[in-house]
């Protein structure tokens, strides 16, 4: 059986976080991925979710509430900002997810792009821990979604086989720019 596109992604990423870990999750929206990676890591990993909107910001913390999560610290800055958030130089993160495009039911002209987005990707990258996995959902049909895509897709192309394998999971007999997902797995080196 194929997994549709959000469920695929939660299936990687429980494959491979454990708990006690520390995650991150860019692009917190509506906070459901932020609750999934709170449940993943348990009461003593940690969740650091980000987002550039406060109705993104409010709509976590008050999910978060809900269900009494106290293992997640949600955080009003963009994520290609994250590295100053992260307790100390030397941690590893666990994993980390994306939802690429724009907050579900709000101003669709406030995207993610591909600068911000690129960057924050190189930054876990340099302290994902081996075997862990960043999962990236690119949404894409929207004003400026093809642009993001494109640069995403030419900039993880490029990372080196040696120390990542990159994938792409996508349904291709769906219309209307149906999402798909980038995973990237950091290998252990071989010398």
């Amino acid at each position: 059986m194929l997994h549709g596109i959000l469920h695929y992604a939660h299936y990687l990423l429980e494959s491979t976080i454990e708990k006690d870990e520390t995650v991150i999750d860019a692009t917190c929206g509506n906070g459901k991925d932020t609750l999934f990676l709170s449940n993943v890591v348990g009461a003593n990993g940690h969740v650091l979710a980000f987002d550039i909107q406060a109705q993104a910001i409010q709509t976590t913390k008050q999910l978060m509430e809900d269900h009494q999560k106290t293992n997640v610290s949600v955080i009003h800055d963009s994520h290609e900002n994250l590295e100053k958030y992260l307790p100390t130089k030397e941690m590893l993160i666990g994993g980390a997810v994306f939802n690429l495009g724009y907050l579900p039911k709000s101003d669709k002209s406030i995207i993610t792009n591909a600068a911000s987005t690129i960057s924050a990707i190189n930054t876990i990258l340099h302290y994902l821990k081996t075997n862990g996995l960043i999962v990236i959902v690119v949404y894409y049909g929207h004003q400026g979604g093809q642009e993001e895509k494109e640069a995403v897709l030419k900039h993880v192309m490029q990372l080196s086989q040696r120390s990542y394998h990159v994938l792409q999971y996508r349904f291709i007999n769906q219309k209307n720019n149906p999402p798909f997902i980038i995973a990237i797995e950091k290998r252990k080196r071989r010398y």
